[in-house]
């Protein structure tokens, strides 16, 4: 039994505790404890990673293949990279923790963020310092938990844990209308955080019917009660539809989503940053970890449902942020057109899940769309909390995020407006960097799994074939609303009351910034040029075993 993944969940709560020990007048060792505590936890989640590969591949799958079967219960699961221990035994809760070819890239995400978050942080928060980070550090705890999680039980105890840092993050370092988007940001989550809570509680009463009643993400998936019980397709919708509510609020899906722009524009800029690149894809990270696993079925009568409204989503967020005048404003609805991506790409397995393993060809394109969707993840992580961080860089000095104020700011800043550049385009999509890959994945699995399930005559083909086809034009509009961004933030003539706002300095980037800015460029860069080695070889392997093996 290894105790690495347990290590890294909980160092940033000894970090936390650490920094609530330090008086609030040393700010410089407040920052140092929080940053060692951040490079620690990146270093474990790096050993986290090398242990994971070095495993054999039936191993590596661990998490949807059970050690033993008696009868309808599975048991004997022991993570080789991971714990299970008793926890809550009258509940047969257990402590139960591993990582996959899922939850690796998104953990590796989580700590680089982390780090980056206190670099940029470090001369920009005056206000309390001790309590943002102690903040920001429970909340990697929080995150990393939700990844770590194979107990369900676990796993909304750190989802939940995540609503608190946040809330106040934005509550107190925020803009103008801080408290308001605090308060709509934690009732919509804790709205959809109910609604699962009570969803999972009927799957882990129906559980018990067929065995032991259980929480285990891995026996629930293998054991399936709702199928097994014949239950009437009522009870499966609403166990179903509550889990989704959940996960949709916190992705979000349209029409879902209108706390992320609040929230987005009063939180500070760190706070957008892991918003953006890593607390949305908890909701995404949950359809393919719990729902799809564990309601196949119901995934797949519902499945032409997530696809319509990713479609939507995906121009809907588009449209709306070429309407934006508030540059933080833009980024924030770009990441509700490219959270529709993902939910294209996860809608198009679940609307042929029971065909996945009986067909392969099929299994294949619809692999290569939830390949794309996770890759999309990832992407969207890494790209748009570097456009969050040039956001909030280019504010500190003009105190303005309105995109009419600015131009011609190329001329003045060259490395900043390079390193933007960069960014926008590939969120627009621009062959040879990350966001190219991930929506090409996207569209090929989603349009090539509605053209097989049309040669099998399956059901709702020529649904997803048009919602892919009418997805594509987010692509377009995409390009537009940063192509226009870009023409009035850097080209052109000088905005000579620009330079006045920033007092006559309008300085380029600092070494602070360049620090945090180039890994997130070179990622970039990277998950563009070689996709395979970086993401995609760990994330396939994990989605072909996953989709063609789940069990109805």
């Amino acid at each position: 039994m290894s105790h690495v993944i347990s290590i890294m969940t909980f160092l940033p709560l000894v970090g936390m505790l650490l920094v609530c020990c330090i008086p609030n007048a040393q700010e410089r060792l407040i920052k140092q404890v929080a940053l060692v505590t951040c490079v620690l936890t990146l270093l474990v989640s790096g050993v986290a990673y090398y242990q994971f590969s070095l495993l054999p591949a039936e191993q590596q799958r661990i998490d949807y293949q059970p050690a033993a079967v008696e009868g309808a219960a599975i048991t004997g699961f022991q993570p080789p990279l991971g714990e299970k221990v008793p926890w809550i035994t009258q509940l047969n809760i257990n402590y139960e923790v591993g990582v996959d070819g899922l939850s690796l890239p998104l953990i590796l995400l989580t700590t680089v963020l982390m780090v980056l978050v206190v670099i940029y942080s470090w001369d920009v928060i005056k206000d309390r310092p001790k309590w943002y980070y102690a903040f920001f550090l429970l909340l990697e705890t929080a995150m990393l938990g939700v990844f770590v999680s194979l107990d369900v039980f676990l796993f909304y105890v750190f989802f939940e844990i995540g609503l608190v840092p946040m809330y106040f993050l934005i509550g107190i370092w925020g803009g103008p209308r801080r408290e308001y988007a605090a308060i709509k940001f934690f009732l919509y989550t804790l709205v959809g955080s109910l609604a699962m809570l009570l969803a999972l509680l009927a799957l882990y009463i129906y559980s018990g019917q067929v065995g032991p009643a259980t929480f285990s993400i891995l026996q629930l998936a293998a054991v399936q009660p709702l199928q097994q019980l014949q239950l009437s397709p009522t009870v499966g919708a609403l166990i179903f539809w509550g889990i989704f509510l959940g996960f949709a609020i916190k992705v979000p899906m349209w029409p879902f989503h209108t706390w992320l722009p609040d929230a987005h524009v009063e939180a500070p800029t760190a706070g957008s940053v892991i918003l953006a690149g890593v607390l949305l894809k908890l909701g995404t990270y949950g359809f393919l970890r719990i729902l799809l696993p564990c309601l196949p079925a119901q995934c797949e009568i519902y499945g032409s449902f997530i696809v319509i409204l990713a479609a939507i989503a995906v121009v809907y967020g588009a449209l709306v942020a070429m309407a934006q005048k508030d540059l933080k404003k833009l980024v924030a609805y770009s990441s509700v057109n490219h959270m529709g991506y993902v939910m294209l790409g996860i809608g198009t397995a679940m609307m042929y899940a029971s065909q996945l393993g009986a067909n392969t060809e099929l299994g294949q394109k619809a692999t290569m769309a939830v390949n794309g969707a996770v890759l999309q993840m990832i992407c969207h992580g890494v790209i748009t909390a570097g456009l969050f961080f040039l956001v909030g860089i280019v504010y500190e000095r003009t105190h303005t995020r309105m995109i009419g104020d600015y131009g011609g700011i190329m001329k003045l800043v060259p490395q900043y407006s390079g390193v933007l550049m960069v960014m926008c385009f590939a969120s627009l999509g621009l062959p040879g960097l990350a966001g190219f890959v991930a929506e090409f994945h996207v569209f090929v699995g989603a349009i090539g799994t509605a053209l097989q399930a049309g040669r099998l005559g399956l059901a709702d083909s020529n649904l997803l074939l048009w919602a892919s086809c009418f997805s594509i034009l987010g692509v377009l509009v995409t390009a537009a609303y940063f192509l226009w961004m870009l023409q009035r933030l850097i080209l052109g003539p000088v905005n000579e009351s620009l330079v006045e706002r920033a007092h006559g300095h309008l300085t380029d980037l600092d070494r602070r910034e360049l620090v945090t800015m180039t890994p997130l460029v070179v990622l970039t860069l990277l998950i563009g040029i070689i996709p395979g080695p970086v993401v995609l070889n760990l994330v396939n392997d994990y989605v072909w075993y996953t989709l063609t093996t789940l069990k109805f």
